[in-house]
């Protein structure tokens, strides 16, 4: 039984947006959204299928035509006016994110929402400067190139970022002039909802942007296997992209993933401490792990072992487990009691494979009576494991971090690549010669240098190997949204 069995409960209901309409699902089927500090429902969210997404096919379909003729300069304008009404309700986001999520209120003010509307106003911006490649050979011809939006498409984003990543695809979508039907995560549904309200208020046409909720096996599977869709942008994790690949590969669909990561931080005995331990402690436990461009494979060169786990073990010891909504809270709940006791199997496995716990994996007693019945786990540090091992090669997704002792460059470079990931990785060194050529060796689509998760719009965003297929960001978003054409015009004069 859920709480949609108990209208006395009287749980406000997440809605979809279908043709410029929030609208309930077709099949009448609704679900839990559990807030995570307190394990109890605090929402009820479309329990949506296949029906409700050929309803946003459908209005997606008959809006491109006009969208895709708009001009960019409107196009700006409406995603102008909706990064403002964003803004106004900067509030209201941030809370909703951060109990939807369980992550700390502070994150959600100082990461999340401000990221999301950073990334509306880039994209609405950048559609007004891009050009045109053209080639001329005098004599003989002229080439040039015209770029027009694939038509629509179908967006996937998960649970960890929710409206971080949600606007990351969809914002660029809309700016190339492609219409989009859009799934968030079924667990973190309440920030794309009053998105969509505010994309309503800001006047885009209706159909334009379409916002399906529920699981990936229903909507997920019919938004990435319907034959009106004909772009496909995911991030999940991994095994789900090699279905989402398997299925949009005969229906020659355009396909962008950002799958899962097994990062590494390495330090090296030259890095600067005072830099390095707040850095590596950032990219290990922010948002609770639940990032995947997260290090939780910390590399550290023997010589300064000792002295570097000492203020490492320290520093995390010292991060605050809390309520979410407290400010002063470092590290929330994970996001669903299953992945709380995933998260938690693999610290078991962790002893069971010879390492040790020095810090942490354990379930925090109550932290208040609101906060009972949370997903609550401390951020955890283990030591002695080899980096071949199950805990050292496979993705946790939570707040444990794997220390390894390394001898040398060839050593280390051998452990980072080890894995079947390879999405992100940083380098901690004061020897400019040392990073550029560790970064060059990593086989990672983004090596971060005496710093972490340090972003710049305009630069491509992806994995290689495991980690996913394609670039997402600046001209990469827009060129994925859009296909080329090339003209040719004989010129024999």
């Amino acid at each position: 039984m859920t709480a949609a069995d108990a209208p006395e409960l009287m749980l406000p209901r997440i809605q979809h947006l279908i043709g410029g309409a929030m609208v309930d699902p077709i099949g009448g089927a609704w679900m839990d959204d559990i807030e995570p500090a307190t394990g109890r429902p605090w929402a009820l969210v479309p329990d949506g299928d296949a029906a409700d997404v050929d309803r946003a096919v459908a209005a997606a379909t008959a809006a491109f035509p006009a969208w895709s003729r708009t001009p960019a300069a409107e196009r700006s304008r409406l995603l102008l006016r909706l990064a403002d009404l964003m803004e106004r309700d900067l509030e209201s986001l941030i809370e909703a994110e951060s109990r939807d999520a369980g992550k700390p209120i502070k994150l959600a003010r100082s990461l999340d929402i401000p990221r999301s509307i950073a990334n509306v106003r880039f994209f609405a911006t950048a559609i007004l400067h891009t050009s045109s490649e053209l080639y001329d050979t005098p004599g003989r011809n002229l080439d040039y190139v015209m770029r027009r939006p694939r038509g629509v498409a179908g967006l996937i984003s998960p649970w960890n970022l929710p409206l971080y990543l949600f606007t990351w695809k969809v914002a660029p979508a809309l700016a190339s002039g492609c219409t989009v039907v859009a799934k968030p995560s079924e667990l973190t549904p309440m920030t794309a909802y009053l998105f969509a309200k505010l994309s309503v208020e800001a006047g885009f046409p209706p159909g334009v942007l379409n916002i399906v909720q529920g699981r990936g096996p229903t909507v997920g599977e019919a938004i990435t296997t319907h034959p009106g869709i004909s772009t496909i942008s995911f991030t999940g994790g991994t095994a789900t992209g090699a279905r989402i690949a398997a299925a949009a590969a005969p229906r020659f669909k355009k396909l962008a993933l950002e799958l899962g990561g097994k990062n590494p931080a390495i330090v090296f005995d030259d890095a600067d401490l005072d830099v390095t331990i707040p850095g590596t402690i950032r990219a290990g436990f922010e948002n609770t792990g639940q990032i995947c461009l997260c290090g939780p494979r910390l590399f550290v060169q023997e010589r300064i072992m000792d002295r570097f786990l000492d203020r490492y073990v320290a520093a995390v010891r010292a991060l605050k487990v809390g309520d979410p909504s407290d400010p002063s809270t470092d590290q929330g709940a994970l996001v669903s009691r299953a992945h709380h006791d995933k998260v938690s199997g693999y610290v078991r496995l962790a002893t069971d494979e010879g390492g040790t716990v020095v810090a942490g994996g354990r379930t925090p007693p109550p932290i208040n009576d609101r906060c009972r019945d949370g997903f609550f786990l401390e951020p955890t540090v283990i030591t002695g494991l080899g980096a071949d091992c199950r805990v050292n090669q496979e993705e946790i997704f939570g707040p444990v971090v794997s220390v390894i002792p390394f001898r040398d460059e060839d050593e280390v470079i051998a452990m980072a690549n080890s894995v079947t990931y390879g999405l992100a990785a940083s380098v901690w060194t004061t020897n400019l010669r040392r990073a550029h050529q560790t970064a060059e060796r990593l086989d990672n689509g983004i090596v971060w240098i005496n710093c972490w998760l340090l972003r710049d719009l305009r630069v491509p965003f992806g994995g290689m190997k495991g980690s996913g297929v394609g670039r997402e960001g600046g001209e990469e978003a827009l060129h994925f949204f859009t296909e080329a054409k090339t003209v040719t015009v004989a010129t024999p004069w």
